[in-house]
């Protein structure tokens, strides 16, 4: 099927094939506007994609943990699944973007550039198709004017015919007037015969044109333009095509993201992390025993046997019991319970006292491993250094091993106060797994003091580094009693909570310190708040703050009361 044979049959007027002519001119220009349409369309669907995209990987950096530090990494199981969740979906995200990518080099950029060169061909083909339509319009002219003159000149001869027939018959004109219409006749016969021939002529030569107009020229420039045509929608289909497929190439590695966060979501596990939690927050503390039953009725069966100097002995030696408790009291309330601002200062965190024993000894083991990964890099380097000196010394051109010195002797500092802080916190990692020389090695306070008491806390909260400091006790309180200590000197003294062995003997010559030899029992009166002292009372009522370590602590139901 042609456009150039079936648009028109051969003996249609020269007005319809002009009237075709401009239908085909406004159904190209309609087909290279839809093709610029659709370039549109996929312009702005690779704006949604890349838009899509920057939404995603947005809402991707919105949701990812800003790990700054390792303590914030996740480590819950559902954490994790949803981190790789954000992962795969950022891959996602670049996945769009790709789609965006090939969308605009294979389909949007290949659809302009092929608009603009159909857009020129167009032109090209009309142009050609008005120029033959002109002159097909020039010989029509031509052939036109042509017949005009003949029929003219033959009525003009016709007219001179008759004239010379009225003078040939009259019998009053003169022979020179019938000659000279005789030669009129001539001339206007003569002029009437080259017109009919140049009318043949012109009309010949446009027949021959027209001919050629509707049969060659106007079919091949139709052909022209219905390929044109026909290549265009050739193109639309591949482009059609080409934007699908612009989608279906990222489709297995989407199909991979997905499956990524199927696999993710199958990798949550309850019952782990249940027991992270047992393990982030275990402390290491056992349950408390039951409150003891306190007899308060023993001195009702007191006999009266006892004379008056004894009775009036053991009233003295029970108001000298409860004023000591008392004032005990009153001297170790200031400081029962660590002030806040202990907390919050740097080194009293030193040791991780002010976390509970299974948390402690996990950051201490973290510290411990962190610090032997650095002895290990400052180790490698003194090796280095040492290797490069040695070089030098056997090569002196290469370089001076005396420049080599203070990097070295920097490095030997380094290990050494490495060596130090590991030899410190493992002894306060032996402290808390009740290892600390083993319970067999029975020292003396003094020599426990100088390896445990290390950056701990005092009973008022002071920190101490002094390694032959001993541990101090509550500040020196001079002069007799204030009004504020007497408010509690008559009251009742508090109760037992448990009992507790003394493992190593303490010397407790710093006030609001209690004093135990090795193997003595106390009564548990007041449990560690978490910086290393526990409150006891001996059987006679003398309290005071021993060291947490140097105890063995127990709550139990039957334990004694105060």
């Amino acid at each position: 099927m042609s456009w150039g044979t079936e648009l028109w049959a051969p003996d249609n007027a020269q007005s319809l094939a002009k009237d075709q002519f401009d239908s085909l001119d406004k159904h190209t220009q309609w087909g290279i506007d839809f093709l610029e349409r659709y370039a549109k369309f996929v312009k702005e669907r690779i704006e949604i994609e890349q838009n899509y995209a920057k939404q995603l990987r947005n809402l991707v950096k919105k949701y990812c943990p800003k790990r700054s530090s390792k303590d914030e990494e996740p480590r819950f199981t559902s954490c994790i699944a949803f981190f790789n969740i954000l992962n795969e979906l950022n891959d996602y995200a670049g996945q769009r973007e790709v789609v965006a990518e090939e969308m605009a080099h294979r389909v949007y950029g290949e659809l302009m550039r092929y608009a603009h060169d159909l857009k020129t061909e167009r032109k090209m083909h009309l142009q050609e198709g008005r120029k033959a339509q002109q002159y097909l319009d020039m010989c029509w002219k031509q052939m036109d004017n042509s017949k005009k003159k003949f029929e003219r000149e033959c009525r003009e001869a016709e007219k001179a015919q008759q004239s010379y027939e009225r003078l040939d018959n009259d019998t009053n004109a003169t022979k020179a007037d019938v000659e000279k219409a005789k030669q009129q006749l001539n001339l206007r016969t003569h002029m009437a015969d080259e017109n009919k021939n140049e009318y043949a002529a012109q009309l010949q030569n446009f027949n021959g044109e027209q001919h050629k107009h509707f049969y060659v020229v106007i079919p091949q420039i139709y052909k022209q333009l219905q390929e044109m045509d026909e290549r265009r929608t050739v193109k639309l289909s591949e482009c059609y095509r080409g934007f699908a497929d612009s989608e279906r190439k990222v489709i297995p590695i989407i199909s991979k993201c997905l499956e990524g966060m199927i696999l993710a979501a199958k990798s949550v596990d309850e019952r782990r992390d249940s027991q992270m939690v047992v393990d982030s927050f275990k402390s290491g503390f056992e349950p408390p025993g039951d409150f003891p039953f306190e007899d308060y009725s023993q001195h009702i069966y007191r006999t009266i046997s006892d004379g008056t100097i004894s009775a009036s002995k053991q009233e003295s030696g029970k108001m000298d019991a409860k004023t000591t408790v008392g004032k005990a009291k009153g001297k170790l309330w200031l400081f029962g319970k660590k002030p806040k601002w202990s907390v919050k200062m740097g080194p009293a965190l030193e040791d991780f006292s002010h976390l509970p024993p299974e948390q402690r000894r996990k950051k201490l083991q973290q510290r411990i491993d962190e610090l032997n990964r650095e002895l290990q890099k400052e180790s490698d380097q003194k090796d280095a250094l040492n290797k490069m000196k040695d070089v030098y010394e056997k090569n002196p051109q290469m370089g001076d091993p005396g420049s080599l010195q203070p990097k070295l002797a920097e490095t030997m500092n380094n290990i050494d106060r490495l060596r130090m802080e590991i030899h410190k916190n493992e002894a306060w990692l032996s402290e808390v797994e009740g290892k600390t020389g083993g319970r067999g090695d029975r020292r003396h306070s003094s020599d426990i003091n100088h390896l445990v008491t290390q950056g701990r806390e005092s009973p008022e909260g002071s920190y101490t580094d002094d390694a032959n400091q001993e541990v101090r006790g509550p500040p020196q309180q001079h002069g007799h009693h204030s009004e504020f200590d007497d408010e509690f000197e008559d009251d009742d003294p508090l109760p037992a909570i448990g009992h507790c062995k003394a493992i190593y003997p303490f010397d407790g010559h710093n006030e609001g310190t209690l004093a135990m030899k090795e193997g003595e029992v106390l009564y548990i009166i007041e449990e560690d708040k978490g910086d290393g002292w526990t409150r006891a009372r001996r059987q006679n009522g003398e309290e005071g703050y021993v060291p947490t370590s140097y105890i063995d602590v127990t709550l139990e139901k039957n334990s004694k009361g105060s």
